[in-house]
């Protein structure tokens, strides 16, 4: 039996072969965290409209689109977020997260532009020192900020 499946997977080749493991095996959505820094070493926070009022404080993210390169989300999403330019750095971190979410966090690096935030998503954007972090940030946010990805 496995020799035929073998044989038969060999002969559909190609674009077929994708459709059958993409019905066959589970889809993810990707969040897509940004690390955003100033050449002062501060990094961007924004106060997210959407999450809970005691932990709002967090990183730039929003999820990859389809086919799209996730350092370029995270530009992609700084840009609709705060108006910002940023150029996207090295990757930081990979994890699986939650059900069928993976979670990716970039380092960024602020390259310019005039903040204006998105009203609807956002409710307040600053630059805060490493040291100085808002009470209700996110946690998970505060150790990619501190360098601390092994929790």
């Amino acid at each position: 039996m496995k020799r035929l499946v073998a044989r038969l997977w060999r002969i559909i080749r190609g674009p077929m072969q994708w459709r059958i493991l993409w019905l066959a095996h589970s889809k993810f959505m990707a969040g897509i965290t940004g690390i955003v820094k100033d050449d002062a070493g501060r990094v961007l926070l924004l106060r997210h409209r959407m999450w809970p009022s005691d932990r709002q404080w967090g990183l730039p993210t929003g999820y990859a689109r389809a086919g799209e390169d996730f350092g370029q989300t995270v530009v992609r999403e700084v840009r609709e977020e705060t108006g910002l330019e940023v150029k996207s750095g090295r990757l930081v971190q990979l994890t699986s997260g939650y059900k069928l979410r993976i979670e990716v966090a970039y380092e960024a690096q602020f390259v310019g532009g005039e903040l204006k935030i998105d009203s609807f998503e956002i409710l307040e954007a600053r630059w805060f020192s490493p040291d100085d972090l808002p009470d209700g940030i996110q946690e998970s946010h505060r150790l990619l900020i501190l360098g601390d990805t092994t929790s």
